[in-house]
């Protein structure tokens, strides 16, 4: 499914405790970001050679069960916010049983290579029709 991206947790990303750094989830929901946005047709690295960078401008999580080393994880990716100048996606980390192990946002704007905020409607709007018709309410 292009909205749900597996990642197996490694031994280097657990903390003292043995369980996978808080840090990591962040990581992780950036990876299953990129991911879905690939699928979509709007590949990061291919929208950044166009000259549109996507800087996070905010980053949630909420821990609900350790993720251990080697723990397969399923990310789902919602994107649930979107006008061409900012959007939204919401995350929900889950073990094979289905349990929830973490949930999660992100916030994202659109600024040009010089860093001066952009909208995809009118410069872009091949992206902004791929990623409009993606907002799930």
């Amino acid at each position: 499914m292009k909205n749900i991206y597996r990642r197996r947790a490694n031994y280097y990303e657990t903390d003292q405790m043995g369980i996978v750094h808080h840090s990591n989830h962040i990581r992780y929901f950036e990876e299953a970001r990129l991911y879905y946005m690939h699928n979509i047709g709007c590949d990061a690295a291919e929208m950044e050679r166009s000259g549109i960078i996507i800087p996070n401008v905010d980053a949630y999580a909420k821990y609900e069960k350790p993720i251990r080393f080697y723990n397969d994880i399923d990310i789902e990716v919602k994107l649930v916010k979107f006008n061409g100048a900012i959007m939204r996606y919401e995350y929900t980390a889950r073990f094979e049983d289905g349990q929830i192990a973490a949930t999660g946002h992100t916030t994202h704007c659109f600024v040009s290579k010089d860093f001066k905020p952009i909208t995809l409607k009118r410069k872009y709007p091949e992206y902004y029709d791929k990623l409009k018709k993606e907002v799930v309410l």
